[in-house]
């Protein structure tokens, strides 16, 4: 004669659940166990835990997967498709584990497996970043019916030394043009946009034309990208030196609410697969062009790397360390949105001594002159 069935559990793809409702709330989970006598156990494990809890106040056991799924639910971080990325990477590793079991020991296998597919320190610091900021939410934040939180106490979840970042990679100007040359009209644009203004990729990708600030005084436009869309969470002021400016009047009237567009859409990001293939194009020409083997760095150049060259070539112009911190966006005590009209032309004057001075021609057209013969149709 067959066992009877235990009200509150069913079998799901060949795993006992639990959905039952125990003393007044609803318990809804996987047992993660596949034998109906452990499952059985399990659950009576939870009840008595119900039981503690609401009688003398004894906290829950929960899972860190349980935490990450109210993280992904409720957090307001602009950053939290990332974060939900790095937590399909730690759920195989610690998904299941107790939340009071998670520390710097228990994460060493997901940092060991993540180092022998030859990920970075920092990409690793990243996941890492995620679990601590979880644990200190579940220690000091969150709190469940009965007014207890889900962690007494957060451990401290150490990240590791950058000895191995690979470093920055700032271009010349025939890497430059050869890089350039190569990309699609629309990633030019942003590119070009990019080494003229420092922006951060998310900050050229989600500029938006109500952002602009029309400087009459001085003939010009900036930009205004308020402190929620800024890393830093300071308003970032963008000074558009000659050649952002030629970028922008090439793309104005395009789209209502996007600076920068590719049919009709924001673009998502500028490190894509087209920038691989522009990268491994100029890569192949390097020798030739330049006449010397290419570096590995340029063979791996990322976009970041034309903020470091817009900072490399504000440095070498002789542009005093305040202006380059403004011009660049970092955060300073001194910083503000209220620049005087004299203030404002310092800037501008700063930024344009990194304009290639080689042609009296829009200084986009010429660096993009080519990749747009390419694209567009000869006139019938």
């Amino acid at each position: 004669m067959g066992r009877k069935k235990t009200p509150g559990l069913y079998k799901r793809s060949g795993v006992w659940h639990i959905d039952k409702q125990v003393r007044g709330h609803r318990l809804c989970e996987s047992t993660g166990e596949e034998d109906l006598e452990k499952a059985v156990e399990h659950l009576a494990r939870r009840i008595d835990q119900s039981r503690q809890e609401s009688v003398y106040g004894v906290r829950p056991t929960r899972t860190f997967r349980q935490a990450a799924t109210k993280h992904l639910n409720e957090s307001g971080k602009d950053s939290i498709g990332r974060d939900a990325q790095d937590l399909k990477l730690l759920d195989p590793f610690i998904g299941s584990m107790a939340l009071d079991r998670v520390h710097s020991g228990t994460v060493q296998g997901f940092i060991t497996a993540r180092k022998a597919q030859g990920k970075k320190s920092a990409t690793i610091n990243r996941s890492l970043a995620v679990v601590r900021h979880i644990l200190n939410l579940a220690a000091g934040e969150w709190l469940d019916e009965h007014g207890i939180t889900w962690l007494a106490a957060a451990p401290k979840i150490k990240l590791l030394s950058l000895r191995d970042a690979r470093q920055p990679y700032p271009l010349s100007w025939e890497e430059q043009r050869l890089l350039f040359e190569e990309l699609p009209p629309h990633l030019g644009q942003m590119a070009l946009f990019k080494v003229n203004t420092g922006c951060r990729e998310q900050e050229v990708c989600g500029l938006k034309w109500e952002w602009e600030l029309p400087i009459p005084e001085l003939d010009t436009v900036a930009f205004l990208i308020p402190s929620s869309e800024v890393k830093n969470r300071e308003d970032r002021l963008v000074v558009l030196n000659r050649v952002a400016k030629s970028v922008i009047d090439g793309v104005r009237g395009k789209h209502p609410e996007y600076v920068f567009t590719y049919k009709g859409q924001r673009v998502g990001r500028i490190y894509n697969s087209a920038w691989k293939r522009a990268r491994e194009a100029a890569a192949g020409q390097y020798q030739e062009a330049l006449g010397q083997a290419c570096p590995e760095g340029f063979r791996k150049v990322r976009v970041h790397d034309l903020k470091h060259t817009y900072g490399r070539r504000l440095r070498a112009a002789g542009v005093s360390f305040e202006d380059r911190q403004d011009l660049l966006g970092h955060k300073s005590g001194r910083m503000t949105t209220h620049y005087s009209a004299a203030e404002l032309t310092n800037l501008i004057k700063a930024s344009n001594k990194v304009c290639e001075n080689k042609s009296r021609k829009s200084p986009a057209l010429v660096v993009l002159k080519k990749r747009y013969a390419q694209a567009t149709p000869a006139a019938a």
